[in-house]
């Protein structure tokens, strides 16, 4: 059914809207609206000449009488219209009558869409399927304020749809449950038809009334489930129960030499059905009775039974003899009126039409179910399970699929028919729920099938084949393999293979085997096989082509993710990275720690929306941009900032494209290990937790930005908070809150969070396990990027810093305090390198950087960082200096004595920066003048 869709802005006019209606309803108000028909009140036609007997009311009627007792109280109204959208009967309360009355709905009446407009009638006998019409989706005005709904009744011989069923109710009382009601009542009416489907089998039917009328037996009314006779209430039945009795009773009459069955049935019940041969004139066929027993020998009593020679108890049938009434005209033999009591009549119908609607009602029960079921998970291997078993055992007593090797590991097939040779591996193989517990050899092993073989001419031709498997042939022969003939059993069995074709390509093999020869495989079984397979293949070449996408977006995502985490003196770090489940794909979170200047580290952490390639991609470029951003020693809000601005450029705004990364967040954090402070802001992103030494844990109270890409709702902030040496500081994306496929408790599962921190132990990989564990004990439903710091100080001992006066004269001052101070740390190899580096970043702050006072520092760890602050923001930038210039090389000297060298810039001024290695073992020699010149001459 479809959904109920949202009412338009649009009233009662005649103008047609077009927003909340769906684009069938629109396309039939249009042709409503060319065929002129009133709104306001259309005039229907009225059909005089109705068949008040017909078989569609004979088999509805009872149905529909019980369908409207359900809704007793309701102001509904239930309608049966013909294949001709004629209205052939009807039920309602009075003042639903009257209604219809006024709206000329009488019986007779035609309401296609010629003369009515848009009507769920209509639309039903056009689609031939289930429809619902809402309020304002009806063409006429007086239909406006109900909600119809309709199903076919379709002829359980042929499928074709003898009529519908509408069922109005006002739009305010309206339930989709309603609808799946009614959609039950078109399937009893159908199988009521199939009890009434030709003149022959109804005069065999009232010729086994009149002997039943006077043996006292009772009818079984498989519309209901209910029996009915008279003395003792009757036996209840299943929906399932009552399917299995029918179709057990067309196989009966379709029989012509089995007179009875059994059917277990739930609570050790056992259902006995009798076959009793009808004549009536020229029509010869059967009843099928049912009386029931309790397997354990209690209960319901049941009929006399011997035993059979192969041991079985059978029940024994009355000898038939000629009823009184048997030379009556017309009639040239009755069933015998003595017999069980307790027996009921389940069906009447002739040999040939009851299997030909048992195979057909089959064949589309089947195709039904596989059209259900095939397919409800992207995985190869499960998609195969689900094919053997649909077919087992209503098609098939075993069933084997075999797929190619290159399809398993998400290649492409090899294009066109398969060769015998080509590799193949078996992927399913079932028996029934009796095998459910067996294990079944063969599964995930390599299978080969010589050419010649059944299988090999299936792969060859891409066609449905059969033919017979003799197990006695196969003992000891080389091909043994080619069928299972462990399962199968001794003797002579019949087979069906089918390609799994998919887009011009085959993908594997199915292999349908039923055991003996009593039911070989014929034609119309190749059609049905050959479709199954194709359902089957469609699935697994779905299937395959997401886990390559699935294994290349998870290739991709790892490897732009970092491979390791830089090993930094200011922070521990670790991390965890959890993919989604297959269903929901891999995602775009990451995360990232990167070294900044001044033994500083930027933290990151990001979510970038969607699936697939795509996501990671755009992950990928995001982390690249954030890097290239965090280089620059920008400000967190100006990274931020700058990311916004980068996303919110329409790749072309021509077309007006959406970068795929519009409403990703990201949180980004900068610790410095000298300030102990950590300054940190985020864009649509939860905050971190920090845990302190001595404290519980908390969330960080950040301003809270719009994420990424949303072109400049508001400006990024960020706030800065203390950390105490040792504090843990924990950053994750959303994946680690949600729960199912949303969010759920988010306030719930960040204590869950949170007291998780708590209980932390002092290894970080341990806390990373700890905190997954306890809020994604199975496979996550979103991706989770998970990343913890511990913080440390820099130690005090490690830091020198002096601060002098904007003046050439303090030059040497600063390098003597330089010099003194590495002779205390005991790096006075760097004393050159050093002293060259602070006079020209001295020199330079001094000339370019203002008025204000100039800032030294010096920090010590694996390496030496020398900075320089003054109060400009001018960029220092290298550049080869003229022959005639005397300045213009002190950068370049920068560059060539450190490992590094850049520029920061704070609210107020910048600092330059130079890094060096020390490398006592190897001291460096101390260039002299023609070697320093040397570096400045052009090359050639």
């Amino acid at each position: 059914m479809d959904p109920y869709p949202t009412p338009p802005d649009s009233g009662h006019g005649d103008r047609t809207p077009a927003a909340g209606v769906r684009p069938e309803i629109l396309a039939s108000w249009q042709r409503s609206q060319s065929l002129g028909i009133n709104r306001k009140g259309a005039a229907l036609p009225i059909e005089s000449d109705l068949d008040p007997d017909s078989r569609l009311i004979r088999a509805a009627a009872p149905v529909l009488d019980r369908l409207f007792e359900r809704f007793s109280g309701m102001p509904v109204t239930v309608a049966l219209a013909d294949s001709r959208a004629n209205i052939v009967d009807r039920w309602g309360d009075p003042v639903g009558l009257k209604l219809m009355d006024a709206a000329s709905l009488v019986p007779g009446a035609n309401v296609d869409e010629r003369f009515m407009g848009t009507s769920s009638v209509s639309m039903v006998l056009s689609t031939r399927a289930p429809f619902v019409v809402v309020g304002h989706e009806h063409f006429l005005h007086n239909l406006k304020e109900l909600t119809c709904m309709a199903a076919p009744v379709r002829d359980p011989v042929g499928g074709a749809v003898r009529g519908a069923v509408n069922l109005s109710v006002p739009r305010v009382l309206a339930d989709p449950g309603m609808a799946l009601v009614l959609q039950d009542a078109t399937e009893r009416i159908g199988e009521r038809l199939l009890e009434l489907s030709t003149a022959r089998e109804l005069e065999l039917m009232r010729s086994f009334q009149r002997a039943r009328e006077r043996g006292g037996h009772a009818e079984l009314d498989l519309g209901s489930g209910e029996l009915s006779r008279l003395g003792g209430p009757p036996p209840r039945l299943t929906s399932q129960e009552r399917l299995m009795l029918l179709e057990r009773a067309v196989e009966l009459i379709s029989s012509t030499g089995e007179a009875f069955a059994e059917v277990p049935l739930a609570g050790s019940r056992v259902a006995v059905l009798r076959r009793r041969e009808l004549h009536h004139g020229d029509a010869e066929g059967a009843a099928v009775e049912v009386s029931f027993e309790d397997a354990r020998g209690t209960g319901t009593p049941g009929p006399v039974t011997a035993t059979a020679p192969d041991g079985r108890h059978v029940p024994i049938l009355d000898r038939p003899t000629v009823a009184a009434g048997a030379n009556a005209p017309g009639a040239t033999a009755e069933p015998h009126a003595a017999g069980p009591t307790d027996a009921w009549l389940l069906l009447v119908g002739e040999p040939g039409v009851g299997r030909l609607a048992a195979e057909a009602r089959g064949r589309l029960s089947l195709l039904n179910e596989a059209g259900t079921r095939l397919g409800t998970t992207l995985d190869m291997w499960r998609t195969a399970e689900e094919l053997a078993e649909i077919a087992v055992p209503r098609f098939a007593d075993l069933v084997v699929v075999d797929l190619v090797e290159s399809v398993l590991a998400g290649e492409e097939p090899p294009p066109g028919r398969l060769r015998p040779d080509v590799a193949l591996r078996r992927v399913a193989a079932w028996a029934g729920e009796d095998s459910r517990d067996t294990p079944i050899g063969g599964v995930d092993e390599p299978v080969g099938y010589p050419a010649g073989t059944p299988q090999a001419r299936c792969l060859e031709t891409g066609q449905p084949v059969t033919d017979s498997v003799v197990t006695a042939a196969l003992a000891g022969h080389p091909a043994d393999r080619v069928h299972p003939v462990d399962l199968l059993g001794e003797g002579v069995h019949s087979y069906l293979g089918a390609p799994l074709s998919a887009r011009g390509s085959v993908l594997g093999l199915a292999g349908f085997y039923r055991r003996g020869r009593t039911r070989p495989y014929e034609q119309d079984d190749l059609t049905l096989a050959g479709e199954l397979a194709a359902r089957a293949a469609i699935s697994v070449d779905n299937a395959r082509h997401y886990r390559r996408e699935h294994h290349a977006s998870l290739t991709l995502q790892r490897s732009l993710l970092p491979h390791a985490l830089p090993r930094l003196s200011a922070v521990d770090l670790a991390s965890r990275y959890l993919p989604a489940d297959a269903r929901a794909g891999v995602g775009g979170d990451w995360f990232d720690a990167i070294p900044l200047s001044g033994l500083r580290v930027a933290l990151v952490v990001g979510d970038v929306p969607g699936n697939g390639l795509q996501a990671a991609a755009t992950m990928g470029r995001l982390r690249t941009a954030v890097r290239t951003l965090a280089g620059q020693d920008l400000l967190p809000e100006e990274v931020l900032a700058h990311l916004d601005d980068l996303i919110s450029r329409t790749p072309d705004e021509s077309v007006g494209e959406q970068d795929p990364a519009t409403g990703a967040t990201c949180l980004y954090a900068v610790y410095d290990p000298v300030s102990c402070r950590c300054t940190a802001a985020r864009a649509g992103h939860p905050p971190p937790a920090l845990l302190t030494p001595g404290e519980e844990a908390r969330l960080i109270d950040l301003p809270v930005g719009p994420p990424l890409g949303l072109g400049g709702i508001q400006p990024y902030e960020s706030a800065t908070v203390d950390l105490p040496t040792d504090s843990l500081l924990m950053m994750y994306t959303d994946g680690l809150l949600k729960e199912s496929r949303g969010y759920g408790d988010t306030d719930a599962r960040t204590g869950r969070l949170l007291a998780s921190l708590n209980r932390a132990g002092p290894e970080l990989e341990d806390i990373c396990d700890r905190v997954t564990d306890t809020l994604l004990p199975g496979v996550p439903h979103d991706d989770v990027a998970l990343l913890l710091a511990r913080v440390h100080a820099l130690p005090e001992d490690r830091v020198a810093s002096w601060e002098f006066p904007s003046d050439f004269s303090i030059v040497a001052r600063a390098r003597a305090l330089t010099r003194a101070q590495l002779a205390a740390w005991g790096m006075s190899e760097l004393d050159y390198n050093t002293g060259l580096v602070v006079s020209e970043l001295v020199t330079n702050a001094v000339r370019y950087g203002g008025r204000g006072p100039v800032g030294l520092r010096l920090l010590r760890d694996d390496s030496l960082i020398c900075e320089v602050s003054d109060r400009s923001n001018t960029s220092p930038r290298i550049r080869r200096a003229a022959a005639t210039e005397e300045g213009g090389r002190g950068l370049f000297l920068v560059a060539q004595f450190t490992k590094s060298w850049g520029a920061r810039y704070m609210p107020q001024g910048k600092t330059v920066w130079a890094e060096q290695i020390p490398q006592p073992e190897q001291p460096a020699p101390e260039p002299d003048e023609q070697a320093l010149l040397a570096m400045f001459d052009d090359p050639g």
